[in-house]
């Protein structure tokens, strides 16, 4: 050994010499696996610090939403917000990791509560969100069932007759309450249902000559009198704007035209405060135009 350091050139040997004795007499010098533990180190840091940021993101991200379920969501299918001790409150029921372990490691702590914070919220507004499906499906049912359309299309009607209420009967000169609206038009036109239902009558009466009743649930029916044919049948499942019978004038009638009544709860309505929802501005006027003047029943 000593012979063959003595072989080698003078400034090899120093260096050697040299680097041999730092290593001895520098306490701080690390060693190769130090320092790939450090260097480890920082990039856990740097991935812990993107982990926290993207936490806080998505903290701001939960908290918009949940200002949009109770202020949007919930107005609009009218129901009120989540009280606020059920958001507070979490879910429950999955394993809880022992706090004590990181009450050193105070930044590992604070990040492990934030995020059990938010999987609390997160599982809370699941909830809330399965919630408000289920709502929206019954409303959406229930906008689709509402009588919420004209049964005859505004350019095949002739004359809208505004005559629900008492009036003198054109047939019998007696007074008697007319509980709905006629509509004039030619002999054939479609009648539309206007909401979605089930047909409960479809069969001829004495005053109503051939009519066609519908139960749109949530307390709303229809009644389609004095047609000509009909293009349904009793039991059947009908949706908004199908063709459910044409026009006629059968029964206790003065021309051909549709006896149009609504009925919620077993109540009359009258029908025009239907009709405007889906018409627009022109043809509502129209609508009006047809209307003027005209307060004498053809039923």
């Amino acid at each position: 050994m000593v012979r063959a350091l003595k072989s080698l050139p003078l400034p090899v040997l120093a260096a050697l010499i040299a680097l041999f004795l730092f290593l001895i007499v520098n306490p701080n010098f690390e060693s190769l696996k130090d320092q790939l533990l450090k260097q480890e180190n920082h990039s856990l840091k740097a991935q812990l610090k993107l982990l926290e940021d993207r936490m806080h993101r998505s903290g701001e991200e939960l908290g918009e939403l949940i200002e949009k379920d109770d202020r949007n969501y919930r107005a609009i299918l009218d129901t009120g917000p989540l009280p606020a001790e059920v958001r507070a409150a979490g879910t429950g029921g999955r394993e809880k990791f022992d706090v004590e372990k990181l009450s050193f490691h105070p930044t590992l702590l604070y990040d492990y509560q934030l995020l059990s914070r938010l999987q609390s919220q997160m599982e809370v507004e699941v909830q809330s969100f399965a919630e408000l499906t289920t709502l929206l499906n019954k409303k959406l049912n229930m906008w689709s069932s509402r009588p919420a359309i004209q049964p005859i299309n505004n350019k095949h009607l002739k004359q809208l007759h505004m005559s629900f209420g008492t009036r003198m009967h054109p047939i019998y000169k007696v007074l008697k309450a007319h509980r709905g609206l006629d509509l004039a038009a030619r002999k054939g036109t479609p009648v539309y249902a206007t909401g979605d239902g089930i047909v409960l009558r479809a069969n001829t009466s004495g005053s109503y000559g051939k009519v066609i009743y519908i139960n749109h649930g949530y307390g709303y029916e229809t009644r389609y009198a004095h047609l000509s044919s009909f293009r349904v049948a009793e039991g059947d499942s009908i949706k908004r704007g199908q063709v459910i019978g044409l026009v006629g004038n059968t029964g206790t009638s003065l021309s051909a035209h549709l006896h149009y009544e609504v009925l919620y709860k077993d109540k009359h309505l009258n029908p025009i405060n239907f009709f405007q929802r889906d018409l627009s501005n022109s043809e509502y006027e129209r609508l009006i135009e047809l209307s003027a003047a005209r307060h004498n029943a053809l039923d």
